[in-house]
């Protein structure tokens, strides 16, 4: 009996539905590159990417973004991640509870969150400090959704229960337990996390426009007034600094694994 081939047909609708993603994706890239590299005489140039290393306001703004991230980071990473595998291991029963504290960003738009917050940050502008960086503790909140979904995935693809209690056996603390035995079993999900915080404060504009905070957003918004193709190129390479991430991550994972596996064997 002769099997249908169907195995050939799987292979060019995969093929073809990755085509039609990847032109999905980078046409509206490479018209962003198209437009940044335009001249007004009609040919082609850098000065528009020239152009962002001098403005010293856009560059400063570019430094605040990025300082919020590692802050942000640094608050997933010592924070959030804990308290999920705790919970995870320790407090079953808060699982629902905790999901459902996560996944409220989600369902608050961005206007309704500043119009509740816009009394906190002005006290807190009067009282404590008018840096920008205070805006890490919204963006925390914002990230939750993402972060607890990709620590979650982690957390249920791996036996943690067997790990800490292996590591309890042999005499592991608590710390080490956690960041020495559970957290590089879940390193793909706290990446994802990482990544994700990143795009998130390089890409936010509602909150720390309507808080008067000057972000990188804030200033290619203001840039963009003036001079679109500054404007453009700073978006694009803010997306590119984000896609290598999204590359880079997952290849030097997979390096570590080989060399794991070279030492063990």
């Amino acid at each position: 009996m002769i099997k249908p081939k169907t195995g050939g047909r799987v292979k060019i609708w995969r093929r073809t539905i990755l085509i039609l993603v990847a032109l999905y994706l980078l046409l509206p890239i490479v018209a962003m590159m198209n437009f940044s590299t335009k001249t007004f005489s009609g040919g082609r140039g850098l000065g528009s990417w020239r152009a962002i290393f001098q403005q010293p306001d856009l560059i400063a703004a570019i430094m605040t973004s990025l300082e919020l991230a590692a802050i942000v980071i640094g608050l997933i990473f010592f924070l959030v991640v804990p308290t999920v595998v705790w919970v995870h291991l320790k407090l079953p029963r808060l699982r629902r509870p905790l999901e459902l504290v996560c996944l409220l960003p989600l369902a608050i738009p961005g206007i309704v969150l500043v119009v509740g917050i816009a009394s906190i940050y002005r006290w807190i502008s009067i009282h404590i400090s008018e840096s920008p960086l205070t805006l890490a503790a919204v963006y925390s909140m914002l990230i939750l959704p993402y972060t607890y979904r990709s620590l979650s995935a982690s957390l249920h693809s791996v036996d943690v229960h067997t790990l800490a209690e292996a590591s309890r056996t042999l005499g592991a603390s608590t710390y080490k337990m956690l960041f020495g035995v559970i957290l590089p079993t879940i390193r793909a999900g706290v990446m994802s996390g990482a990544v994700i915080s990143i795009a998130l404060v390089l890409g936010e504009y509602t909150i720390s426009s309507l808080l008067n905070f000057q972000t990188m957003q804030v200033e290619i918004s203001l840039v963009g007034q003036t001079d679109g193709g500054v404007a453009v190129a700073i978006s694009l390479a803010s997306l590119l600094f984000v896609f290598l991430l999204l590359v880079a991550i997952p290849t030097s994972m997979h390096r570590k694994d080989n060399e794991l596996e070279s030492e063990t064997a």
